[in-house]
C-alpha cells in the first residue's frame, strides 16, 4: 500500500467512524421510542459508555464500503452499520465481565462494569443487542422488507450460538483444554470472524446485489476476519497495554491456544501476507471501486493497535 493509498484509507476510516458516531448518538438518545415506556438514565449512560468511547469503527467501515461497491452506502446502510456496532459493543461489554475475560480497561477507559457495576453492564449489553435488531426491523431503515429480514437473519446467525457467542464459549473452554489447529481456526472464525464476515456480506444484502457478489464479499470477510485475529494474537504477544488500550499478554497467561503460539510470529506474518493477497484477489472484479476495501485488508493485517 502506497503512502497515498494509506492516507486515503485513514481519511475514509475517520469519515465513516464520525458518521457512525453521529448515528449511534441519535439511536442512544434518552427519549423513548414509540412503543417504549421509558429509558432509564443509568442504563442509557452505561450503554453510551460502552459504545461512544472511540474505537476505529472498523466493522461499520467495512459494511459501508461494501455497500458502496453497489452505490448503496446511504442512510439505510449507516443504520445497518450502527446496528452491527451495537452488537459488537455489547459483546465487548460482556467479554470484559469478571465471569468472562475480567478486564478493567477497554479503549483506554474503564470497562462498563468498572465505570458502573456488573449488573448494569450485563443489562447494557442486553439492551444493545436488542436495539440492534430494533434498528434493522424498523421501517426507518429504508430498505425493502425482504432485505431487512435477510439482514436480521444474517446478523442473528453471525452473532448467536453458531457464531460469535458460540466462539466466546469455545474460547472459555480453551483455557481448560487447549484446542488443536482446526479447533483454533473454528473458534476464531466464530468469535471474531463471524461479525467481520457479516459486515462485508451485509453491504451486498442491503444493496440487493446478486448472490455471487454476496458470496464473494462473505469470502473476503472471512479472509480478513482470520487476518484480524492473527494480527490481534501477534499484538497480544508484542504490544503493551498503552498501545492497545487494553490488557495484553492475557492469552498466554491463561494458557489459551492461538495460531501464533502454535506456529510462531514469523509464520503468522507470512500467513497474514497470504490472507491479504487472497482478500485483494477476491475484490479484483470491482476494480478501483474496491480500493478502500483492499486498503482495509492491508490495514487489518499490519495494524499496531
Amino acid at each position: 500500500m502506497t503512502n497515498e493509498d494509506e492516507m486515503a484509507f485513514e481519511m475514509a476510516l475517520i469519515r465513516r467512524a464520525a458518521a457512525a458516531e453521529v448515528m449511534l448518538r441519535r439511536l442512544l438518545d434518552d427519549r423513548p421510542l414509540s412503543g417504549e415506556i421509558a429509558r432509564p438514565d443509568r442504563l442509557m449512560a452505561a450503554m453510551r459508555h460502552g459504545v461512544l468511547n472511540g474505537g476505529k469503527r472498523l466493522r461499520p467501515f467495512l459494511l459501508m464500503e461494501s455497500a458502496a461497491l453497489f452505490s448503496a452506502d446511504g442512510e439505510a446502510a449507516l443504520r445497518v452499520a450502527a446496528a452491527l456496532e451495537c452488537v459488537h459493543c455489547y459483546s465487548l461489554i460482556h467479554d470484559d465481565l469478571p465471569a468472562m475475560d475480567d478486564d478493567d480497561l477497554r479503549r483506554g477507559q474503564p470497562t462498563v462494569h468498572k465505570a458502573f457495576d456488573e449488573a448494569t453492564a450485563i443489562l447494557a449489553g442486553d439492551a444493545l443487542l436488542t436495539l440492534a435488531f430494533d434498528i434493522l426491523a424498523d421501517e426507518a431503515t429504508a430498505l425493502p422488507a425482504e432485505r431487512r429480514c435477510a439482514l436480521v437473519l444474517a446478523l442473528a446467525r453471525a452473532a448467536g450460538a453458531g457464531g460469535m457467542v458460540g466462539g466466546q464459549k469455545l474460547d472459555l473452554e480453551a483455557e481448560l483444554v487447549r484446542p488443536d489447529e482446526a479447533g483454533i481456526i473454528r473458534l476464531q472464525a466464530m468469535k471474531t470472524g463471524a461479525l467481520i464476515r457479516f459486515a462485508c456480506e451485509a453491504g451486498a444484502i442491503l444493496a440487493g446485489a446478486q448472490s455471487d457478489d454476496r458470496e464473494r464479499l462473505a469470502e473476503f470477510g472471512s479472509a480478513i476476519g482470520l487476518a484480524f485475529q492473527l494480527a490481534d494474537d501477534l499484538l497480544d504477544l508484542t504490544a503493551d497495554a498503552r498501545q492497545m488500550g487494553k490488557a495484553t499478554g492475557k492469552d498466554a497467561a491463561a494458557g489459551k491456544g492461538t495460531l501464533v503460539a502454535l506456529h510462531g510470529a514469523d509464520w503468522a506474518r507470512k500467513q497474514l501476507d497470504g490472507l491479504v493477497g487472497q482478500a485483494h484477489a477476491l475484490l479484483e472484479p470491482y476494480g478501483e471501486k474496491a480500493a478502500l476495501l483492499k486498503a482495509a485488508a492491508t490495514f487489518v493485517a499490519t495494524r499496531n493497535s
